[in-house]
């Protein structure tokens, strides 16, 4: 079972006394009584922090024992041990030990980590259980449930990419992540609906980025954790076997709905577009959003039977008078720009399932509701997980969060 990183508030609380659990593991009550006490006669933040530091290690010293790991359900409840930011030499040692992780953070601190069962991609950008935070100095950790039976850990170009769905498991799922930009991302995004066999498996994923402020300076990058190979240009995929007793189901939530304005379709597939049909008569798109004054915060949105999928702008070019954006466009499909937001935490929380009452095994993000929703420092419920550059729900979303839950079989 996984222990959640020192940084997590719940060690501050406990031996602060906010909190109070009658633990199992004996000796984690004789520790708690000697540091409780040290903080009721020094209260700084110093002796809070060391306190908290030494409650920690005794549970990642006995984190085997069936006692502990019922202790630590009690903190953090049975299912939020799924992911955190961790420092890297804590990385380090969950791979020296074997874990199957999926891990986002900076390049350079993915460069340090050991071979082992993992995958990774860069990305500073996360929601954790604090809210929204922008480092390079920790690494977002997501532990493979326990559920987990076998995996297989492949890589795949832009060639090969088509037999992703024929790889997959019969009962279990897949994790891919992809560098943004790259031709990899660019052919799963035009043609992944295409591929044999296309949905019998959950996939789910992420595109890795970079800080806004290197764009055109660094590129993505993602990491074969096997033999510690990092690429620009590839899809790094765990494919998950779940034991028969249970299922995974992938699925995202989209706060964006379609508006009342026009409806707009497109000559033909891509990234770009110069012209656009507007209520079925041709106008140079460009131009159209600058008349309309169209914002590009908010995505386009198609309706595919139901699903709601969101198209992001990237840039306006008024020169070529070009329209770029972050997830291809498709010829024959009805658009429509999306309505205002009022309140993004709001109308996320608000939209998440009812019965999402656990934390997800995995979920992302998108880095623009981020940005443009000024996540830095505010919490979306339960939802914690990295801040991407597009999302992956069997085919590439964007705007939206994705995520992969793992039930029993009753």
């Amino acid at each position: 079972m996984d222990v959640p990183p020192v940084s997590h508030p719940d060690w501050k609380n406990v031996v602060s006394g906010k909190v109070k659990h009658q633990f199992e593991f004996l000796a984690t009550n004789f520790l708690l009584g000697y540091l409780t006490l040290q903080v009721k006669r020094d209260s700084s933040p110093q002796v809070v922090q060391k306190c908290a530091q030494e409650l920690h290690d005794i549970f990642v010293r006995n984190a085997d024992l069936i006692s502990v790991q019922r202790d630590l359900i009690k903190i953090f409840g049975r299912d939020v041990l799924s992911g955190y930011l961790y420092e890297v030499l804590e990385v380090k040692s969950k791979i020296m030990h074997g874990e199957k992780l999926l891990l986002a953070g900076d390049e350079n601190l993915l460069r340090q980590l050991p071979a082992g069962n993992w995958i990774g991609g860069s990305i500073p950008y996360f929601m954790t259980e604090e809210g929204g935070l922008t480092t390079k100095n920790k690494i977002y950790v997501t532990e493979l449930p326990e559920a987990v039976s076998d995996i297989s850990i492949k890589i795949y170009n832009s060639k090969s990419l088509d037999s992703i769905y024929i790889d997959a498991p019969q009962n279990g799922f897949s994790i891919i992540i992809m560098p943004g930009s790259s031709p990899t991302h660019l052919e799963f995004a035009l043609h992944a609906p295409d591929y044999k066999d296309f949905g019998h498996s959950p996939l789910i994923g992420w595109i890795a980025g970079v800080h806004l402020d290197d764009l055109g300076k660094i590129t993505p990058k993602v990491f074969y954790g096997p033999d510690q190979t990092m690429l620009e240009d590839a899809a790094v995929v765990i494919h998950a076997a779940l034991s028969s007793k249970y299922i995974a189901e992938v699925n995202y939530v989209n706060i964006f709905e379609q508006g009342e304005g026009d409806t707009i379709t497109f000559p033909q597939d891509g990234f770009s577009t110069s012209e656009a049909f507007i209520n079925g008569v041709k106008m140079n798109f460009a131009d159209y959003m600058t008349k309309n004054n169209l914002d590009m915060r908010l995505p386009l949105v198609a309706n595919y039977f139901g699903a709601r999928v969101n198209v992001s702008f990237q840039s306006v070019d008024p020169e070529k008078h070009e329209v770029r954006f972050y997830a291809p466009v498709f010829a024959g499909v009805s658009y429509k720009h999306s309505k205002p937001l009022k309140d993004y935490v709001q109308q996320f929380t608000e939209k998440i399932p009812v019965n999402l009452n656990k934390h997800p095994a995995f979920s992302c993000n998108c880095v623009l509701n981020y940005l443009y929703s000024e996540l830095e420092g505010k919490r979306t419920g339960k939802i914690t997980g990295p801040a991407t550059f597009g999302e992956v729900v069997y085919q590439l979303l964007n705007q939206t969060m994705a995520y992969l839950t793992i039930s029993h079989l009753r």
